[in-house]
């Protein structure tokens, strides 16, 4: 079993700026690929931003240059650093990983999500 936790969301003014955090915990034996995924009710849910655990990235175009992901293998906690929030940002944003668990069977989890809702 896994669970994803997602914290850091909240209410900010277009230019501002957020740092999401989502932290793994369960029988996890080896963390891979981690990521930032964001929806608004009504559309699809979209790719934001990934990270390997070699901390190789990747972004979805409307973020680059502004948002940064990380990740801390240690703790199983990935980041996401937002910076010149703007109000098409605002949508509720879930971290999704996988691995392997301690039972060497593959997982692909998510979390429950938190709002981002950023203001004109």
């Amino acid at each position: 079993q896994v669970q994803l936790v997602e914290s850091g969301g909240g209410l900010v003014q277009a230019g501002g700026s957020l740092t999401l955090s989502c932290t793994a915990s369960g029988t996890i034996f080896s963390l891979r690929t981690m990521g930032w995924y964001r929806q608004v009710p009504g559309d699809q849910r979209e790719l934001v931003a990934t990270i390997t655990r070699n901390s190789t990235t990747t972004y979805a175009d409307s973020v680059k240059g502004r948002f940064t992901v990380s990740r801390d293998n240690v703790k199983n906690t990935m980041y996401l650093q937002m910076i010149s929030l703007k109000p098409e940002d605002t949508a509720a944003y879930y971290c999704k990983a996988e691995g392997f668990l301690s039972t060497g069977r593959w997982f692909q989890d998510w979390g429950r999500g938190t709002q981002v809702t950023v203001s004109p």
